[in-house]
C-alpha cells in the first residue's frame, strides 16, 4: 500500500514538473497587435488570453474562440435583423391583441393607448393597418376614389406601392394586385390594374383619411374591397375603439431570436442575406429547423442580442454616418439610407438599423421630402451643451415664429427604452404630443413659443410642457409636414433644448 501511494506521489509530481516546463516554452503574454501567430506563443486579446502551442491553437483556447465568433455573429446578426424582427414583433402583437389576422381586418388607431404599442407612432392623425403573408396567395385590391392614400411595404419596411392620391389612380379609384415573390408577374399585367410585386410574404397595408369628413370615412369603408386571387372578396372589417395597451416593441431575449427564425422559415433567403445564414447556423437558427437552442447557444445569443442592441443604441445616439443637419446644434435629420437599403456598393447596415430601432415604416415622401411635400423628421438627443437629455430635469425649446410649413409640426416625447410614445402617467394624446393645430399653446409677443419638456413645468407654462418621469430616458420627433423651401435651404433652423435651472 505504501508503495503505491509512493508511486502515484511520484507520477503527480513528474506531471507538475511537465506542466510547469511546457509552460516554461510558451512566451510572455504578448498583446494581440504584436503576436506573430507563429510556434509557441501566448496572446493577450480582449476576449481573454488565446495559447498556441507549435503553431496549433490549443483546445481550451478554441473553446474560448469558437464563443468569441459566435457571439460577434449574434451581435452583428441583431443589426442586421433589426428591421425585419422589429416589423414581425409589429405584426405578432397586433394580430393578438386586434384580431386582424386574416386578409381585410384592419386595425385602427386613435388614442393614445392605441398609438402608444407602435414604436416611435405619430400621433397626429389615425393609422388603418393591417398585414398579409402572401404565401396564402397574391391578392387584388379595389381601391375607392377619394381624398385618401394608401401604401404598402414589404417586410424590410420599404415601400412597394402607394393607393389612391400618392399612387397611380391619383384619387380616382383603381384595382391594384400585390404578388408575392415566387409569383409570375407577366401573368397578371392588365393596362387597367397596377401590377406590385413584394420581395417578402409579409406585407403591410396602412390607409390614411385625409379628408377627416366622416361621410367620406363611411363610403371609403363601404366600398373598399379585397380578396386572394381566385377566391371571393374577403370580408372588410375595422376594429377599432378597443383603447388597448400594447407593444410592438422588439424583445430583448431569446424571443428575438425565436421571431428570427420564425422569418427565416416564412421567407425566401434574398442573395444579400445569405452570408447572414452561414453565420446564424453555428447559433441554432437554420431554415427548414426549428428553433432549439442548445444551452450553449442559448447563452451566447442572450449575450448577443444585449451586446448588439448596446451597439445599436449606441449607433442612435451618436450616428457616426451623419451630419448634424444645422451647424452647431445636435439635431439629426432622420432618414440617412435609400429607399432600396441597398446601393451600388453596400447595403445601407447601420444606417437603416438605427431607423429601424429607433421607428418603423419608410416612404418616398419620408425619405426624399421635397419642398411642400412629405414630412421631415428631426431629432435630438443631447442639450445645449452636449449632455444627455436626463428625465430628472427640466428642458425648454425656444421654437422660432413661422416655422416653414405648408401644413403644420409636432413634437411627440418618446421612450428611449421603448421607442414608443411615452408612459407618464397621462391618458390623452396631449399628454405626450404637441403641435401648431394646438389651441393650448401660448406663445410669445414676437409669435415664437417656448416648450417645456422635463420633471416639472414652469408655473403657467403647463399648456406647454411634456412630462418626463423617474429614470426614462427621453427624445423627440419634431415633424414638419410639408416643409417649405427655408428648411432645405436652412435659412430656418430650430436651436438646441436649454436645461433650465433649478
Amino acid at each position: 500500500m505504501k508503495n503505491s501511494l509512493l508511486l502515484i506521489a511520484l507520477s503527480l509530481i513528474c506531471i507538475q514538473c511537465h506542466n510547469k516546463d511546457s509552460l516554461k516554452d510558451i512566451p510572455n503574454r504578448e498583446p494581440i497587435r504584436n503576436a506573430t501567430l507563429i510556434g509557441d506563443e501566448n496572446i493577450q486579446t480582449p476576449y481573454g488570453d488565446i495559447t498556441l502551442e507549435n503553431n496549433y491553437i490549443t483546445d481550451e483556447s478554441a473553446t474560448k474562440l469558437f464563443d468569441v465568433m459566435d457571439f460577434q455573429r449574434a451581435a452583428q446578426a441583431y443589426i442586421w435583423s433589426t428591421p425585419i424582427v422589429s416589423f414581425y414583433t409589429w405584426i405578432e402583437q397586433q394580430n393578438k391583441n386586434y384580431n386582424t389576422g386574416e386578409l381585410g381586418q384592419f386595425a385602427v388607431f386613435k388614442s393614445l393607448k392605441e398609438k402608444r404599442g407602435i414604436v416611435t407612432g405619430n400621433l397626429t392623425t389615425p393609422y388603418i393597418i393591417q398585414f398579409y403573408n402572401l404565401s396564402n396567395g397574391p391578392i387584388e385590391i379595389t381601391y375607392p376614389p377619394g381624398n385618401t392614400a394608401g401604401g404598402i411595404l414589404d417586410l424590410w419596411q420599404r415601400p412597394i406601392g402607394n393607393m389612391g392620391v400618392t399612387g397611380p389612380d391619383k384619387g380616382k379609384g383603381g384595382k391594384y394586385i400585390i404578388l408575392g415573390p415566387e409569383d409570375d408577374a407577366k401573368t397578371y399585367q392588365n393596362d387597367s390594374i397596377s401590377v406590385y410585386q413584394s420581395e417578402t410574404n409579409h406585407i403591410f397595408i396602412g390607409l390614411r383619411l385625409i379628408d377627416q369628413n366622416p361621410e367620406v370615412e363611411k363610403n371609403f369603408k363601404k366600398s373598399l374591397r379585397m380578396k386572394i386571387i381566385g377566391k371571393e372578396d374577403s370580408p372588410v372589417v375595422f376594429i377599432e375603439d378597443l383603447d388597448k395597451e400594447w407593444s410592438a416593441t422588439a424583445p430583448r431575449g431569446l424571443e428575438y431570436w425565436r421571431i428570427l427564425n420564425t422569418i427565416i422559415n416564412q421567407e425566401p433567403i434574398r442573395e444579400q442575406d445569405k452570408v447572414w445564414m452561414a453565420m446564424l447556423e453555428p447559433l441554432g437558427i437554420r431554415k427548414g429547423t426549428a428553433f432549439q437552442p442548445n444551452k450553449r447557444q442559448q447563452r451566447i445569443l442572450l449575450e448577443g442580442v444585449k451586446m448588439g442592441e448596446l451597439m445599436l443604441r449606441n449607433l442612435q445616439t451618436n450616428p457616426r454616418f451623419a451630419e448634424n443637419y444645422w451647424e452647431g446644434t445636435n439635431w439629426y435629420k432622420s432618414f440617412d439610407f435609400t429607399v432600396p437599403q441597398i446601393t451600388e456598393y453596400k447595403v445601407e447596415l447601420d444606417e437603416r438599423a438605427v431607423w429601424f430601432y429607433e421607428a418603423v415604416t419608410s416612404t418616398n415622401g419620408m425619405v426624399n421630402p421635397i419642398v411642400g411635400q412629405g414630412q421631415v423628421y428631426m431629432t435630438v438627443k443631447r442639450d445645449k451643451e452636449g449632455k444627455l437629455f436626463r428625465a430628472d430635469k427640466t428642458y425648454v425649446l425656444k421654437v422660432p415664429k413661422d416655422v416653414p410649413v405648408e401644413q403644420f409640426w409636432s413634437v411627440v416625447l418618446y421612450s428611449e427604452a421603448t421607442r414608443r410614445a411615452y408612459d407618464n402617467g397621462g391618458s390623452e394624446i396631449k399628454d405626450v404630443a404637441l403641435n401648431s393645430r394646438m389651441e393650448q399653446l401660448k406663445y410669445n409677443e414676437d409669435g415664437s413659443l417656448n416648450l417645456y419638456i422635463g420633471a416639472k413645468a414652469p408655473k403657467g407654462m403647463e399648456t406647454n410642457f411634456l412630462k418626463t418621469t423617474g429614470k426614462d430616458g427621453w427624445f423627440i420627433y419634431f415633424r414638419l409636414y410639408g416643409p417649405k423651401e427655408a428648411f432645405f435651404d436652412k435659412s430656418f433652423s430650430l436651436p438646441d433644448f436649454e436645461r433650465m435651472e433649478e
